[in-house]
């Protein structure tokens, strides 16, 4: 028999609802601009399969109205007897400018409840068991849930923070950079993103994602009508070719695609299918831009288009979004062959 399970997720503020429409759980709080949901109703939820959550959370129990004085006694007492242990503690607040001013307070906090946990034997250096959260919606309340380590994100508040780099062209460096650790593992990248390999950027001015795999080794053919900034006009890793990125194919295959255009999803999503049906790409990182309204629709029609697209070819794939810090009205997708 499944259980019905209280799922805490956290998302960009703005979007709760696409979280609960892509979900199609039961909302049981939903605050506009909050940048977290309560939901219910559905046994299990795939993390990998979520655009719009940023962190995938089982929800134990809630505290209301904290002292000011003495914290940890009622939030000890909220944790749950099982899981028995924990392999880290993580305090968290929502990504909004309310939450941001109590980050200093969980900052000061998290020493001292993670010595009561040692203390207690319930926190232990192994990284298979289930990591607590606790998260603070404001400095009134607490949500005392658990995150599985192989279907949540590992980072704090589900937000992998990458550095920029003082010669990058444009701060969309930061959105590769960030794709790259969502989707690939260690191991992935070193396999995937080798000095030597070759990618093309389709509308790659003024050079952000281009710098991003320069950095990286990789040999890059930069397609667009407008110039490449800084370090990375006439780099020599870099071929720039003033020509239209819906339009150009390359002579041969190359091992990554990018591409960052402002174009509707389903545009992109049809010339992305093509460069893979025609065998142009082995991988590709894109950023389908989404509409004001339905965009769980958008969304999924422009995913599904390539499914059905690349199922008729026969060809095995993987296929993954999300919707990244980096990102804004926008989501970021992964799409490789499977051999």
């Amino acid at each position: 028999m499944n259980t019905l399970h209280n799922w805490l997720i956290y998302c960009r503020p703005g979007f709760e609802r696409d979280c609960v429409e892509e979900t199609q759980a039961k909302p049981v709080e939903t605050t506009e601009n909050s940048g977290f949901v309560v939901l219910q109703g559905k046994p299990k939820l795939a993390y990998r399969q979520l655009t719009f959550a940023r962190q995938l959370l089982t929800l134990h129990a809630e505290v209301h109205e904290l002292p000011e004085r003495d914290r940890l006694t009622p939030l000890l007492a909220a944790i749950p007897v099982s899981p028995e242990r924990f392999s880290a503690l993580y305090l968290e607040v929502p990504d909004t400018n309310d939450g941001k001013t109590l980050s200093g307070f969980t900052k000061r906090f998290q020493p001292l409840l993670e010595e009561a946990l040692r203390n207690s034997s319930r926190l232990a250096d192994d990284p298979s068991l289930p990591r607590l959260h606790i998260f603070f919606p404001d400095n009134q309340r607490a949500l005392i849930a658990t995150s599985d380590p192989h279907n949540s994100a590992s980072a704090l508040n589900g937000i992998q923070r990458v550095s920029m780099v003082s010669d990058a062209p444009s701060r969309s460096y930061l959105k590769l950079a960030e794709a790259i650790e969502v989707f690939l593992d260690k191991k992935e990248q070193a396999l995937w993103l080798k000095p030597g390999m070759t990618a093309i950027d389709l509308g790659a001015a003024p050079g952000g994602w281009t710098w991003q795999l320069v950095q990286r080794g990789l040999k890059v053919t930069a397609v667009d009508n407008g110039p490449l900034k800084g370090a990375a006009a006439g780099h020599p890793l870099i071929r720039h070719l003033r020509e239209d990125g819906f339009r150009f194919r390359p002579q041969r295959p190359m091992d990554w695609l990018v591409c960052d255009m402002v174009e509707q999803p389903q545009r992109v999503a049809t010339l992305m299918t093509e460069w893979f049906v025609g065998g142009f790409a082995q991988r590709a990182i894109f950023n389908l831009k989404l509409p004001m309204k339905k965009r769980v629709a958008a969304l999924q029609d422009a995913l599904n288009s390539m499914r059905t697209a690349l199922n008729n070819k026969g060809i095995r794939y993987q296929l993954e979004a999300k919707q990244l810090y980096h990102d804004r009205e926008e989501v970021t997708v992964f799409l490789s062959r499977k051999r």
